[in-house]
């Protein structure tokens, strides 16, 4: 199943060293553009450059090889760079790399997940081929995770007793193949001690939900990452919906993207709810909201 939501979603290949392709998102990328100047900024993070302000607009500039453990790029190399614009985690970013490659289309459900060799540390959320050559598809949210690490205040949320125990009965469900976007979601819900399933792809998430169904004990919350490879966030939503027995589902996904685009697509899927950016409260919010509904549909049947 091809969902029409997921259509656009194409690769930006470019290269960190010599040897290895990498690749992102299409819909992180505002624009790719020449190496321009930029301003050092004193005290900034290691593998901060500076600043530079692009159409009007000044963002952070960052030696993208240099973050993710490959040799700096000098000053020498610097003419010969081209600067991906990012969107993300509502976040406007200038990545540093080495060249462009092309931008290609994707079948998301082809990227395998990394091999388990690279081990826990690692930028690589997955694995694919474009004509014959290895390319790795980067953790952008973990890159910026690490240069820039969110404010305490949205990492984890408040809750009353009383919602506390509204939440509790719920099967939650989350999905999201980056780790640092995993240990954000466990960590606000350990926080306050709720329950929940773990799965880290689109594919292995359906899996559960239809086996709890067989079971009986259905998954009423769903809250799903958009962008992942083989079965994305859209897809699975679209999915769950047009699934009898799991159709019940509060479905919640989430999307680093600062975009309405993907909002709006969500919803069209099936979606309940979406959300940008990982804010512990607002997503606790949109799982009682969840939580009502499900009680309420209950006491209908």
């Amino acid at each position: 199943m091809k969902s029409k939501a997921s259509q656009s979603q194409g690769l930006l290949l470019f290269r960190l060293s010599q040897a290895q392709m990498f690749a992102m998102g299409t819909l992180k990328v505002q624009e790719i553009v020449p190496f321009t100047s930029f301003t050092s900024m004193p005290y900034s993070q290691q593998h901060v450059l500076g600043a530079v302000c692009i159409r009007g607009t000044t963002m952070p500039l960052i030696d993208m090889p240099s973050a993710i453990g490959y040799r700096p790029i000098s000053r020498e190399e610097f003419s010969d760079c081209s600067i991906i614009i990012t969107d993300c985690s509502r976040t406007t970013v200038g990545f540093l790399v080495r060249g462009i490659d092309k931008i290609t289309a994707c079948d998301w459900q082809a990227i395998a997940p990394p091999p388990e060799t690279l081990g826990n540390n690692t930028y690589v959320t997955g694995i694919t081929k474009v004509e014959d050559h290895l390319v790795q598809l980067l953790d952008v949210e973990l890159i910026l995770s690490h240069l820039n690490p969110n404010d305490p205040s949205t990492l984890y949320p408040t809750l009353t007793d009383i919602d506390r125990e509204k939440l509790k009965p719920m099967r939650i469900l989350l999905v999201d193949d980056s780790g640092v976007a995993r240990r954000q979601l466990c960590n606000a819900l350990d926080s306050i001690n709720i329950p929940y399933f773990v799965a880290t792809n689109g594919n292995d998430a359906l899996g559960i939900m239809q086996k709890s169904a067989q079971a009986n004990h259905p998954v009423d919350i769903l809250v799903s990452d958009i962008e992942m490879p083989g079965l994305d966030g859209y897809e699975l939503a679209f999915e769950v919906q047009n699934t009898p027995n799991l159709a019940h589902t509060y479905m919640i996904l989430h999307t680093s993207l600062s975009s309405e685009i993907c909002v709006e697509r969500a919803l069209q899927v099936g979606a309940h709810e979406a959300l940008t950016k990982f804010e512990a409260n607002e997503l606790i919010h949109a799982m009682l909201r969840g939580a009502k509904k499900r009680r309420e549909a209950t006491a209908t049947t």
